[in-house]
């Protein structure tokens, strides 16, 4: 992967994420699903040119606003609001890479699809992970070729399961 997350997501940043973060940090929507997240998100932004720090951003703050583990239907709509109230933490963003960010938290557990490829690996990156949870993602609900590709499940998968055998 050309960029590492530590490049992307400073020191000032992680600590409002942790200062924002309510459930358990190693839980199943916590900080390791998160790293994984954006790990996806690098190697499929390799392949679709997608901006690797809305990627980034978005494994960081798409569950950030969770009020529990289960169902939470309005998580990602409040982590598109506090990406608003927030925007001084998130670094130098361009109105379209905000506007990106904002859609694609708001709408990954909504919205299956879309054109942007950007937004589009972002939720894929995020679907690559549901191995965490016990479910193998499906080519079928992936929207880029990147994801798809057997090759890369296979990878996703099995980190998602060293995650499920040794959490946190």
């Amino acid at each position: 992967m050309t960029k590492k997350i530590t490049e992307l997501i400073d020191a000032n940043l992680a600590s409002v994420i942790r200062d924002t973060y309510a459930l358990d940090w190693h839980g199943i929507h916590g900080v390791s699903h998160w790293i994984r997240v954006a790990e996806n998100g690098l190697r499929l932004a390799e392949e679709t040119g997608a901006d690797p720090r809305v990627v980034t951003l978005f494994a960081f703050l798409h569950d950030l606003c969770r009020r529990n583990d289960g169902k939470d239907p309005e998580h990602g709509a409040r982590a598109s609001i506090w990406i608003a109230e927030h925007q001084w933490a998130l670094g130098q963003l361009t109105p379209v890479a905000l506007d990106q960010l904002r859609y694609a938290c708001e709408f990954h557990t909504h919205r299956r699809l879309s054109p942007d490829l950007t937004i589009q690996t972002c939720w894929d990156a995020d679907r690559l992970d549901y191995g965490r949870v016990g479910v193998r993602p499906n080519p079928r609900f992936l929207g880029t070729a990147a994801a798809q590709r057997p090759e890369v499940l296979n990878w996703a998968w099995e980190r998602s399961q060293a995650y499920r055998r040794h959490p946190g």
